[in-house]
C-alpha cells in the first residue's frame, strides 16, 4: 500500500510500479481546490493511480472508520509512505507485518519535520541526500534503514532540490524494500541527540530580510522558491520575487539595504553587504515578469522594499 500525495511522490509511485512489488492500493489526500477556477482537483499520486486501476483510499483522517475497514480489507504486507502529508496514528502503525516505511528528504536525524529541503537551502548546507526510516509514535525519529546523498548546488531552488532526491529516493526506497522483503535489511536506531527540526515554513519566513548578508537574502529567496514563494513590501503591494541573479559585468553599486535602484537593464536592491540584482518578479494579481519590465512601469527607484 502507498501513501502519497504530492509530485514527489508520484515519482516514486512510479518507480514502484516498475518493479515486482505489487501495490494493492493507495492513500493520499483529498481532492482539494487548485488553479482559478478552484475546481477540485486530484492530487499527483492520486492520478498515477487511477490510470493504472489502482484502489484509492481518500480521508480525511486516518481514524475515519470507513477507511480502516478498507485498509484491513486490501492487508498489505508494508506501507511505503513519501510526503503523504497526514500523521499515522499510533494504533496503526502496526497496521501490515512490516510496518510504515517512511522516505524523508534529509540525512536522519538532520531536518526532521515536514520542511528538510527547504531549510537545508536556507542555512546553507553543501550535502543533504534522503533517507527510508521505520515510521513510529515520534517525528521522524525511528530506525534508519538506508541513505543516500546529494550535494546541493550554489544555483538550487529547493524544487530544483526536490526534483532530483525524488528521484535518488525512490531507488533507495526500492533498494530498502527488497532488503525488507528478503529478509536481508534491519533498521538502525537513530542518534536523537544529533537532531535537528525542520518545520513547515510559514510566509514570514518567506519574506526577505533585506538588512540580511546578500547571501541570506539569496538563500531564502532559493528555499522559498517555489512554495510559498520569497516576497517582500513596496508600500502596501505584495511583490513576490524569483532567485537573484548576479548582475551585469561592471561595478555593482552600493545601496542601503531594500533600497532600489533602477538601471537600462537591471533592478539592484540593497543588502547588508553587496547589492542584489533582480531577476524576475510578480507583483500582486499579475504574472511574473523580467524585473527590468517591471520597472518600466512603475516608479520605484530611490523607493525601498521592506
Amino acid at each position: 500500500m502507498f501513501a502519497g500525495t504530492p509530485e514527489v511522490a508520484a515519482t516514486a509511485l512510479r518507480a514502484l510500479l516498475a518493479t515486482d512489488h505489487e501495490i494493492v492500493g493507495v492513500i493520499t489526500r483529498p481532492d482539494a481546490p487548485a488553479g482559478r477556477g478552484r475546481g477540485l482537483q486530484r492530487s499527483p499520486v492520486g492520478i498515477v493511480a487511477d490510470e493504472l486501476g489502482i484502489p484509492v483510499l481518500t480521508p480525511t483522517s486516518l481514524n475515519d472508520a470507513q477507511f480502516r475497514r478498507a485498509l484491513a480489507q486490501l492487508a498489505p504486507q508494508c506501507i511505503p509512505v513519501v510526503a503523504y502529508g497526514n500523521l499515522i496514528p499510533a494504533d496503526l502503525l502496526d497496521a501490515a507485518p512490516f510496518g510504515w516505511i517512511n522516505l524523508h528528504f534529509s540525512i536522519l536525524p538532520a531536518y526532521r519535520g515536514a520542511a528538510p529541503v527547504q531549510w537545508a537551502v536556507m542555512h546553507g548546507e553543501e550535502i543533504t541526500g534522503a533517507t527510508t526510516f521505520q515510521i513510529g509514535a515520534g517525528l521522524d525519529d525511528g530506525p534508519v534503514f538506508g541513505s543516500v546523498t546529494e550535494r546541493i548546488l550554489a544555483t538550487d531552488t529547493s524544487g530544483d532540490l526536490l526534483e532530483r532526491l525524488a528521484i535518488y529516493g525512490s531507488q533507495l526506497l526500492i533498494g530498502t524494500l527488497d532488503g525488507i522483503s528478503a529478509g536481508e535489511l534491519l533498521p538502525v536506531a537513530q542518534l536523537s541527540t544529533d537532531a535537528t527540526m525542520a518545520p513547515k515554513l510559514t510566509m514570514d519566513d518567506a519574506r526577505i530580510r533585506w538588512t540580511d548578508p546578500w547571501i541570506g537574502v539569496d538563500r531564502r529567496i532559493r528555499a522559498t522558491t517555489p512554495a510559498p514563494g520569497a516576497w517582500t513590501m513596496l508600500h502596501d503591494e505584495r511583490v513576490k520575487v524569483s532567485p537573484l541573479n548576479l548582475g551585469p559585468t561592471g561595478e555593482i553599486p552600493i545601496l542601503a539595504p531594500g533600497k532600489i535602484l533602477v538601471t537600462k537593464s537591471s533592478v539592484w536592491v540593497g543588502t547588508a553587504t553587496t547589492a542584489a540584482c533582480l531577476d524576475k518578479v510578480q507583483p500582486a494579481g499579475k504574472k511574473l515578469m523580467n524585473a527590468a519590465d517591471w520597472a518600466r512601469g512603475v516608479e520605484i527607484d530611490g523607493k525601498s522594499f521592506a
